[in-house]
Order: C-alpha cells, then structure tokens, then sequence
C-alpha cells in the first residue's frame, strides 16, 4: 500500500487529499472544519479528517506532497519588491515576516501539523503542475489538452500542455504579473467586491449590464494577441508594489475611484463587471483554440481558479474547437492537494493510469459523513422535534410534495463535496418554477445580494429539454453555464428593452424563473443515478408530481459562512433563516414544529461570526 497526502495552505483555501494506491479516498477543505471562509492556515482537521477516513496515522504516509514551491514563489515576490522599490516597502513589511515565519519552513511547518509523527520525504510540486494534476488525472481521458489559468503560481499565470496516459507535460505559460486572474481580481476590488471571493459576484453581476468598457481594457489595460496570450500595462495595477490591486491610473481610465464595500450596486458596477467578463471570455477561447492547434487533441481539461469561471467554461463548451471538457470541481488552490497527490503517484512513481470513459472524482462527495444514527443523538440532545422515514422512496416523496409547495429545504445526505459547489449533498434546494423563490433565498435564506443567481440541477436523461445542451449532457459538477432553450422562455413586454439592472428581476424570463438569470442563462448541474442516486430519485418524485425534472440547487449556508459540514453546523444554519424545512439523513424537521426558537439578536449574533465576502 503506498499512501500519499497532499496539502494546499498558507494562501488562500487551504485543503488536504488523500490518495491510496492511486484511489482518491478522500479530501476537504480547512474552511469547513474552522467554519472561517477561505482559511488558510495549515489544514489541520482537513488532514485528521483524511486519516481518519482511511484508517491510517501520519507515520503510515509514505509521502507528503505541497502544491508549490515556496522558494520560487519568495523569490518572485523579492524580484517584484526590488523592481518597484521602494514604492512596495509597505506591501514587502507586511507579507515578508509571514514568509519569514512559516512559509520558508514548509517541512518543519508540515511536520507540526502533522504531530511531529510524519518521518518520510516531502514533495514540492509546481503550482500550476498542481493545477494540471488535478485536472487530468482524474479526468475520464486517457488523452487530453491541458488549460490551466489563475492568479499566480510561482511565476506562471496561465500554463498550457498535454495528458497523455499517466504523464502530463506544460509546454506553454504567461508570466506573472501578467495574469487573467488578476485582471479579474482587479475588476473585483473596483467594483467594491472582495479579492479572493468576490469574483463569482461580478460573473453573476455581468448579465446586468452592457459591455461598454470592453474596448477601453483591450486599447489601454491589455494587449491580446490571436493566441490567447497577453501583456497587461502594469501602470494601471497596483498589485506588485502596493496593497491595493488598482492604481490611480486605473481610475482614471474607467471614471472614479473604486466602489465603497457594501454600497449600492449602480449600473455602472454592471457594465464593468460585464466588460471584464466579456474580455475574460475572449481570453479563454483564444487559448483554448490555441491548445487545440497545439495538441489536436478531442479533449480538453481545465483547473485553477479562472476555471471557476463557468460562464467561459460554456462558450468554450459551445464555440471552441474540443468535443470534450472536464474541469475540476475544485479548480482553485484547494485542488491543489489533490493535484500534488496524484502527481506523485501516476506522475514521480510512474503508476499506471487506465480510464473508462467515467472520471474517479467520485461525483467531488470525498469529504466526512454522518450515520442517520448519530445525527438523532444529535438531535435528541438539543431536544429537536423530527420526524424519521422508513425508506429512502417514503424520504423523497415527502420532500418532493414540500417542494412542490414552495417549501425551502435544507438537504444534508451523505459525504459532503469536495470543491466550493454544494452539488446536492449540502444544500439549500427549492421549486425551479415558483416566480418568488429566487428574492426568498436571497434575502430570508442567505442574507445576500438580491441580484445573485441560482443554479438549476437538473435530471441528466432531460437535460436537453431545458437546455441549449446536447443530449444525455454531462455537467455534474456545476461548471457550465448554458442558455434556457427558447421553447420555455417567456415572451417579454415590449418595454423590456428599456429595462436597466435589477428592475429586470421583474420579469418572468421563463416557465423554471428561479433560475433563470436576466440574459437567460442557467449554471448547470446535471444529476444521474450513478453519482447521487438519492437526489436523482428525489428530483424524479418532484417530476412525477409537477412534471418538471429541474430544482433550485444552493450551497447549505448563509452569506459568507462555510458551507455546512455536520448536523451541529445544518441545524444552527437552519434556525438562523426562515428555512421551512431541514432534511438529515432520513429525518425530516419542519421549522414551525421547532421548540427552540431564536430571535433577530442571536441571529445577528450567528451572522457576526462570519467575515463578509
């Protein structure tokens, strides 16, 4: 048995993996434990967890892989410092100390997280080799062209190449501080949103608006050329020297300084989120045509943090050149752990890779689960009134008639994903077609903008029926977006047109309106009974009952908390907001039958926990 753990941290989103003889036996992000969004201190519960899944102590790992290497990465931040000294000495005195701490003595760091019992080898992979790692080697090919785009790794921004069998090969990069990710980022903190999280608010802030300063950033900010690469003028940014991503310049450029956090979203806001959305898209066709030129090869994989981006991910599904695409359910840094584990494994040690047309991601359900038994322990001692189906046929029925009744439901089964989508183990879920649903969960159930999105999940065998998609379409982790077909769309009134920002959630868009974005859009997951039989016959019990196949899908927290990883966690969540309904295992709770009852303070309490994003 060779076992092998590998760890992302001291960035942003920490996570452990656990690969055994090559299985990907289980894996989660450090957030989820220490319910601190984005955590990345060293993923001390992720790894327990890990262990613990398998049987196994840190002495019985035969070796231990980082997603970086840190070295390179100190070595690009001292170069970058001298290069704009000494207009970055405020930036280099707050980050240096942390390098000088821990991040320069990664092995001692690990070794203590890992209770001084780890005696093996450490394995420092590339960041982006991570990146590709994760993306190809559990992919369902046995061939693909690699894409691999974020913020930085060590030096690389973007990195191109090819998967054949149990190797992968980067034959092409940017460099940093030329970086689509931080062109994003950018254009988040402008907007008044947070690096680092916020990026996923702009893409749902794009189809608000009109791409009116798209022209701006390709003449002065960005010089694209036919082949997807790039060079930014880095005097717009202030992201090198400074602690700020965008520089006077920059301001200048698109009207005003940045958006105050928290301030009212106008339509300019929307018109800026839709022009870098628009140049982002650009950017991910270009390259990807490119790749293909490259390779020649059917198949494409993707990870790293712009592989988020699924917007992108659905033009180049559509428009670009490849019959096939897999992206990583946890394309950003939290993948990286993943990534390096199988990297030493099929990649350093030379084992062998077989594929079957199916990835090994196990449907991204890696993380702990609760026993039906446990979670009524649980709800007993916090004097909980449930209700307990018999079979999982009598569990779905009653869901689905709470569904069908505008209910919002709390659905908790199972492993927990792996990745920052609920795909239905850990999830907030609803009527697809009910006109007042998406404002609810929004703002009585989530406690966030009222302009953000809902992703649909979908019966996988009618997918095509609801969807620009082909049939029998495979999109299980949430990662593309496609258009409503227009078979279901709604007519609009003529004065629609006239219609600016938010004014369009108004309008009924189509027979499924919770989650149908205002440029009739959907991000996508599909649901077969391979990956969640459990969910599939919930939604096909809904189906039987209404006739459509579709159900709101949102991940089971509030805004800027973790998603939910135990009972404890489901149920405070649960009481906090005006959620009907909490579905654990196989017990059912409705709120109105609940004894224990919790006021606006403590639920401002619960919330103040919580860093906004």
């Amino acid at each position: 048995m060779t076992a092998i753990l590998g760890i992302s941290a001291f960035y942003h989103d920490s996570a452990a993996a656990l690969v055994v003889d090559g299985e990907i036996v289980a894996a989660a992000q450090e957030e989820r434990f220490t319910r601190k969004k984005h955590d990345a201190r060293f993923p001390k519960h992720a790894v327990d967890y890990c262990l613990k899944e398998a049987g196994l102590t840190p002495d019985q790992l035969d070796y231990v892989g980082f997603y970086d290497k840190p070295l390179r990465t100190f070595e690009r931040l001292l170069e970058t410092y001298l290069a704009f000294a000494p207009a970055g000495f405020r930036s280099f005195r707050s980050s240096i100390p942390v390098w000088l701490k821990e991040k320069l003595h990664l092995p001692r760091e690990i070794r203590k997280g890992l209770r001084e019992q780890y005696k093996g080898r450490f394995v420092f992979t590339n960041h982006h080799e991570s990146h590709a790692a994760s993306a190809f080697f559990p992919s369902p090919f046995d061939e693909a062209a690699i894409m691999t785009l974020d913020g930085v790794g060590e030096w690389s921004t973007t990195c191109l190449g090819i998967g054949r069998g149990n190797k992968i090969e980067l034959t092409h990069d940017v460099r940093f501080p030329h970086s689509l990710g931080l062109l994003y980022s950018a254009f988040t903190y402008y907007t008044g949103f947070k690096v680092n999280s916020g990026e996923y608010k702009v893409m749902g802030l794009a189809p608000y608006g009109e791409p009116e300063f798209k022209d701006l950033v390709l003449e002065h900010v960005m010089d694209l050329k036919e082949d997807g690469s790039f060079r930014m003028d880095m005097s717009y940014f202030n992201y090198c020297q400074g602690l700020t991503m965008t520089s006077d310049k920059f301001h200048r450029l698109f009207g005003g300084p940045p958006q105050e956090p928290e301030a009212t979203v106008t339509q300019r806001e929307m018109n800026l989120a839709a022009s870098v959305q628009a140049v982002s898209e650009e950017v991910m066709l270009r390259t990807a045509r490119h790749i293909h030129q490259q390779t020649g090869s059917k198949n494409l994989v993707m990870a790293g943090g712009v592989a988020l981006n699924c917007v992108g991910n659905g033009r180049i599904l559509r428009e670009g050149p490849f019959e096939n695409i897999w992206i990583q359910p946890a394309a950003g840094d939290a993948g990286g752990a993943l990534g390096t584990a199988l990297f030493i494994w099929h990649q350093l040690l030379e084992k062998e890779r077989t594929t079957n047309g199916k990835d090994t991601q196990s449907g991204s359900r890696l993380g702990p689960a609760f026993p039906d038994d446990d979670i009524a322990k649980y709800l007993d001692q916090n004097d909980a009134v449930y209700a307990t189906c018999e079979t999982d046929s009598q569990l779905c029925e009653e869901v689905a008639s709470l569904i069908a009744s505008e209910k919002v439901i709390g659905w908790f089964q199972g492993r927990m994903e792996f990745g920052p989508r609920a795909l239905g183990s850990r999830s907030i879920i609803g009527d697809a077609r009910s006109q007042k649903m998406q404002s609810v969960m929004n703002l009585k159930i989530k406690f966030r903008e009222s302009f953000r999105p809902f992703a649909p999940i979908v019966l996988k065998e009618h997918v095509h029926e609801y969807f620009q998609m082909r049939e029998n379409g495979d999109s299980p982790y949430m990662l593309l977006v496609a258009p409503v077909r227009e078979e279901i769309r709604n007519a609009l009134p003529d004065d629609y047109e006239k219609t600016f920002g938010i004014d369009k959630l108004n309008y009924s868009r189509s027979s499924i309106p919770a989650i149908t974005h205002v440029d009739f859009s959907a991000r996508v997951q599909t649901v077969d009974t391979e990956r969640d039989p459990l969910l599939h016959q919930l939604i096909s019990q809904f189906k039987a009952k209404t006739g459509c196949p579709v159900l709101i899908n949102t991940s089971f927290n509030v805004r800027s908390e973790p998603i939910v990883c135990s009972p404890e966690d489901a149920w405070h969540c649960f009481l906090m907001t005006d959620m009907d309904v909490l579905v654990l295992g196989r017990h059912i709770l409705r709120k109105e039958q609940q004894t224990k009852k919790m006021t606006e303070a403590d639920r401002a309490a619960h919330l103040a926990q919580f860093e906004l994003d």
